[in-house]
């Protein structure tokens, strides 16, 4: 199986763009597409960050798929795991996203979050320590 059991799906106004905006901000590859072309502007597209797969749709409301500018904000938010937020979060911005909150130490890592031009929050960041961290360190356990 490719990409993982578990894939997100990003319903978004605007899929062409979507799709651009996703390669230019956090490097994606097209792992497959369908339309998105001058024949069928609806798109629907699998894309891969280093391995982790996720796919973009242009909203239906007919089949119950919205877009957070729909809804009037996301109902979740997607985190990338990357060796230099920073420079993500930098590359993001240039690309058209908006940061939430700056690149600092929060909860064990170093993390910050942007919102993309279609209304996805996305969570920028590496964990500063082993992950995920042990019983011992959390308390937990049998």
């Amino acid at each position: 199986m490719t990409g993982g059991p578990v894939q997100a799906q990003l319903s978004v106004r605007r899929g062409r763009d979507a799709v651009e905006f996703y390669k230019a901000a956090f490097g994606a590859t097209e792992v497959f597409r369908f339309g998105g072309d001058d024949d069928n502007q609806e798109v629907v597209a699998q894309l891969d960050i280093n391995g982790g797969q996720f796919w973009v749709e242009d909203e239906s409301p007919a089949h119950g798929n919205f877009s957070p500018e729909s809804v009037g904000g996301a109902t979740g938010r997607m985190l990338l795991v990357v060796d230099d937020p920073e420079a993500v979060v930098r590359r993001a911005t240039m690309a058209g996203a908006s940061e939430v909150y700056p690149v600092a130490e929060r909860h064990g890592w170093l993390l910050g979050r942007v919102v993309d031009p279609f209304g996805h929050h996305w969570e920028i960041g590496r964990p500063l320590s082993t992950w995920p961290p042990s019983a011992a360190t959390t308390g937990g356990g049998p």
